[in-house]
């Protein structure tokens, strides 16, 4: 079983709350460390149009939160998420896999009603 730590990131009800595995953690100071990112950047969580089912997750570090973002951090690590995509990020849980199959960060969501075969799009 996957160690997952809830964040609260949208306050209203616990299975809302967008996770994030010790896994996911691990790999993001990881990759900060391997890279010179910066400790006060923080990983952007977001979701945009496109994608062979309609949306597409996005992932990548930003010096700041925008001004509207909501907030989270845990174990020193930051994350950013704008509103319109906490909508569609709500109850999901962002883990990192390195198996067989891939090797990645993987989002499972409890809302989508598609997904696509490589992982990274999904519709609503």
């Amino acid at each position: 079983m996957v160690e997952t730590i809830a964040t609260g990131i949208t306050g209203t009800d616990a299975s809302d709350d967008v996770k994030v595995t010790v896994r996911a953690l691990e790999e993001i100071k990881k990759i900060k460390e391997q890279n010179s990112i910066p400790e006060t950047y923080g990983l952007r969580v977001g979701v945009k149009g496109g994608g062979c089912s309609g949306l597409s997750y996005t992932l990548g570090f930003d010096a700041e939160p925008r001004t509207d973002d909501r907030i989270l951090e845990i174990q020193d690590v930051k994350i950013f998420v704008d509103p319109k995509s906490l909508f569609y990020l709500m109850g999901v849980e962002l883990d990192f896999t390195d198996g067989l199959s891939g090797r990645g960060f993987t989002f499972n969501n409890p809302n989508a009603a598609k997904t696509c075969g490589c992982g990274s799009s999904f519709g609503v």
